[in-house]
Formats: C-alpha cells, structure tokens, sequence
C-alpha cells in the first residue's frame, strides 16, 4: 500500500472533542491534556462528569452555538464539528473555507460508544431500551477523524489513553505511526459495533428453522502462541466478543507454561464435556477424545475413576472438570505417577494449589486454568472453516427422554437406565464413529474416529477388557448390521442406547434379545466429525 500521500508525519494537537459511554480514565486523560494546554469540547454527561473532575470543559452546544435536541439524539451531528475534524490541513482549499467560516480545527476526537452490546446481553431486554443505545453521533465522529488520520488523532479505548498523553507530552502532538495504529482499531471499534447490531436485528435462530441470512464474527486477537498444531505454523489466540459468556479464552491460567494450540483445543474439548453435566463429573482428554469420564458426589473420586478409564491413553493428556479442584484431587493427581499437560477446572481452592505446586515439574510445567463457574450453555451457533467460508449449525443438545424408547424384551431397570443416560451423554463428545461402554458411571472402553462402527465397538471392548461384563453401551449412530451387537453381547454387555433407524434394526432387536440385551432407540443421533 502506497503511503507516500500522507506527508504530516507528526501533528500538534491544540483542541481535542471528548463524548464517551465508557468513562474509565477519562478524567486523568482530559487531565494530562488540559496541562497541556490543549482546549477540551465535550458533550452531556463526559462534560459533566469532568467539570465535575474540576478540568476546564467547553460544553460542543456552545461551541456550534446549537443546543442539543430530542433528548440529546442529536448533538454533535454539526457541520461546525465535522468541518473541524475532516479539514485536510495539507489543502490550501480546506484551510481557507474554515478561515471563511470561522471554524477552528479539532485535532484529537476521543469517542467511544453506547454499550449495545451489554445492552443486549439481556435476553429479556426491551427492545425500545436497545434501539436508544444504538449510537448515531459517536460512530460518525469515529468515521471522520479515522478517515482523515493522516492529521488528526482517534482514540476508541481507554487502554490508548496513556500513549496519546505521553507523546502529547514529549512531542506536542502525535507521529503519523501512532495515528495509523489508531486508526485501524477506530475501524475495527465501528464495525464490530455495527455488526453487533445487524446481528440483534437479524431472525431470531432459536425460534426458526432457518439462520441468519448473513452472520458477522466479531473476533480480537488476544495473543500469539509459540506455534500451531506443528511447529512450522504460526498461530495465535483471536477471542469472540460474547459479553457474560464463560469461556477458555479470558479464563484465568494460574500456574505452567505458556498454553499451546493443542492444549486449548484440548481443553475446549474437555468444557463442551464438563458443562454437560449437573453432576460433579471429571474427564481425561486426549488428541480432542475423551479416553476416560466419570461422575460422583466426590470430584477426586470422579477424577481417580476417568484416570482408570484408560491410564495408558490418559499419558500427557488434558483434564477438566465443572468443580473447584480440592485439595483431595490434588493429593490423587500429585501422588500418582500421571503426566498431564493442563487441568481446567471452575476454580482452584489454595490447598490444592499449594499440593500441585509442590512437585517440581507440576509447578513448572503443569498449565492450571480457572474459568469460573460453568453452565450448560445449549444455545447458539458453532462454527467449522472449510476451503472458501465457514459451516454453521446450532450447538448439539441432548434430546429429551420422552423421545426414548425400549425395543427389546429385556427392559432396563432404573439403575440400567440411569448408566444408560450418563453413556449417551458422554457419547455425543466422542468423535465418530462413537463407541462407550460404562459402568457404575465411569467409563471402561471407548472407540473413537473410526470408519467402521464394528472396529469402534472391538476397539472399545478391547480397551474395557473384563470390565465389558455388566457394562452398558453407547453408539453415536444407529448400527447398520447385527455384529457389532453379537460382539457387544459376547463381551458380556447387559445394555445398549443407539439412535436407531437402520434399514436392518429388526436384526439388530433380534441379536439383542439372542443376548438378553435391552436396548433403547433415542430417534436422535448425535455425530461429531
């Protein structure tokens, strides 16, 4: 891109407009400029609340000799004001119309919106209270000293307040370098915003069948990571602006090495699982499969159950759960001889961390994440990247179980039935073809990915071995043939819970009252590619 046109390379700043929502440091800010020597314009409650603040402040409805109206719906949308801030300093044409009209020329416009956003984040909020925070004034204000950076500075966020002031201070005005930089989070700042708003006005995808006609993703970049998936890719962290959503990336980490792109998609894997359940539940992941999952009243007893799932598989893995991780926890974990990457839990209690942080390479190594507490958040849309855009659907949510139904003559008993649910839940989070077998509301064997479902099955007996017997099991999808059922009956599997819908489930209902085996029909699949 040719920037050769752009020739101010520093500007001195004599007057700067203030009108912000966000008022977090703006009177320190305003401050510094007043010492400064530079003239402040504002507006409405920002004038207010510095004057309050003592700082010398000229009301703009004095400045454009124009009061604000309709409840201050239109205040700074003035030529005097616009005039100021996109007269191009290097044409002889526009000086000479502001020195015929009279207008001075603004130098600095820091500007930041009507929290819409926030608004919003109410589901039960009034639509009129939304429309009134869409701002009209402040992203116009944005838009012009962004447009005409190459003399004038734009400040969106009070994270840039202390840079502006320190060059003002040692310079008298800002470099071209600090404008520029200005200028794209002020376009990045507006679009968001715009888009926030398109988004709240596009159709409600909950209550139709139908998505949006057009989906805007508003993402930051938070950090860079040492490197992708393999060390030859360049990768970094970008966040998803979801005011109130809980989530890994503004997680807190409180202890390890710097996290990797596998441990966080790892991680994720591990809360879609944990924030599934009501119950304390812990699971064990690995290369983004869960190899072992448990529930119990006692979270270290759920962690020391999903370990023995598949301690070999569980070597260097990721563990979360939807628990504070207790000091009990932490005893299991430290006296074992377990290696794992990173543990996501909703919060940490000082006794565990102390224990973790007792074992050297724990303490140097071990990434330790809080989130906060966790909630079975079902709605909303997810997102996968293919070659030219993105597939969208809604979350996977679990069916109800009025959808159930037994199909064999051997009927589950409530005990059957409830190892059955724990197994179908677990089961939607395993890639398929998706195999679980549990007992006592652990797993014992899971077979993952595989393109046949009669190898997921051998794969998950193998894995369980004696502990198949009296197990219950789950398929992510209905079973196209009766051997996977004549292998899970050999093995001594007492229960089976399967979408249904083969064009041979009669074989299969057959097979299973061979074996005496209940089995239910969900009528719900649950893939995950």
């Amino acid at each position: 891109m040719e920037w050769s046109f752009l020739i101010m390379e520093s500007t001195k700043i004599d007057r700067a407009l203030i009108s912000v929502s966000d008022k977090t440091g703006i009177a320190e800010f305003a401050r510094g400029l007043n010492e400064c020597g530079i003239e402040i314009l504002s507006t409405g409650g920002t004038a207010k609340h510095l004057a309050e603040n003592g700082i010398p402040v000229l009301d703009v409805s004095k400045f454009t000799g124009f009061a604000e109206i309709m409840d201050g719906r239109v205040k700074t949308l003035h030529p005097k004001i616009f005039a100021g801030i996109l007269a191009r300093r290097d044409k002889a044409r526009d000086v000479q119309v502001m020195a015929e009209l009279g207008f001075p020329m603004i130098d600095l416009v820091v500007v930041n919106l009507y929290p819409f956003a926030e608004t919003i984040s109410d589901k039960n909020v009034d639509l009129q209270k939304a429309i009134e925070m869409i701002d009209i004034g402040g992203p116009s204000l944005i838009r012009a000293a962004a447009k005409n950076f190459h003399s004038i500075t734009i400040a969106t966020d009070p994270s840039q307040y202390t840079e502006v002031l320190e060059a003002i201070r040692s310079s008298g005005g800002t470099s071209l370098e600090l404008r520029a930089n200005l200028m794209r989070a002020a376009f990045r700042h507006t679009a968001i915003y715009d888009s926030t708003i398109a988004d709240f006005f596009a159709e409600d995808v909950q209550s139709s069948a139908e998505l949006p006609a057009s989906i805007c993703l508003h993402l930051t970049k938070r950090h860079r990571l040492r490197y992708g998936e393999n060390n030859h890719q360049a990768a970094a962290v970008y966040a998803q602006l979801e005011p109130g959503n809980i989530n890994l990336i503004d997680a807190r980490q409180l202890n390890g090495k710097e996290l990797s792109f596998n441990n966080l998609l790892d991680m994720d894997s591990a809360l879609h699982i944990v924030k599934s359940f009501e119950e304390p539940v812990c699971c064990v992941i690995k290369h983004n499969n869960p190899c072992g999952v448990a529930t119990h009243k006692d979270i270290a007893v759920a962690c020391e159950m999903a370990f023995a799932s598949d301690s070999v598989s569980a070597f260097g893995s990721v563990v979360g759960m939807n628990r504070q991780l207790d000091e009990s926890t932490a005893e299991f974990l430290c006296g074992s001889k377990l290696f794992v990457e990173a543990i996501v839990a909703s919060s940490f209690s000082e006794g565990a961390l102390a224990t973790l942080k007792t074992k050297p390479k724990w303490r140097e190594n071990v990434r330790l994440v809080a989130t906060g507490p966790l909630l079975n958040d079902q709605n909303g849309l997810e997102f996968r990247q293919v070659h030219g855009g993105f597939l969208a659907q809604q979350r996977d949510w679990l069916e109800e179980e009025e959808c159930w139904k037994v199909v064999t003559r051997t009927q589950p008993n409530p005990e059957t039935l409830a190892q059955l649910k724990f197994t179908w839940n677990v089961c939607r989070h395993v890639k398929s073809n998706a195999i679980v077998l549990a007992a006592n509301f652990a797993t014992v064997g899971i077979g993952a990915g595989q393109m046949s479902r009669v190898d997921s099955v051998e794969i998950a007996i193998a894995k369980a071995g004696e502990r198949a017997r009296g197990s219950v099991l789950a398929s992510d999808a209905f079973f196209p043939f009766g051997d996977s059922i004549e292998r899970a009956g050999q093995a001594g599997v007492s229960a089976i819970i399967q979408p249904g819908g083969s064009i041979k489930d009669n074989e299969v209902i057959s097979a299973c009252n061979e074996f005496g085996i209940a089995m239910i029909f969900t009528g719900h699949r649950h893939f995950r590619h």
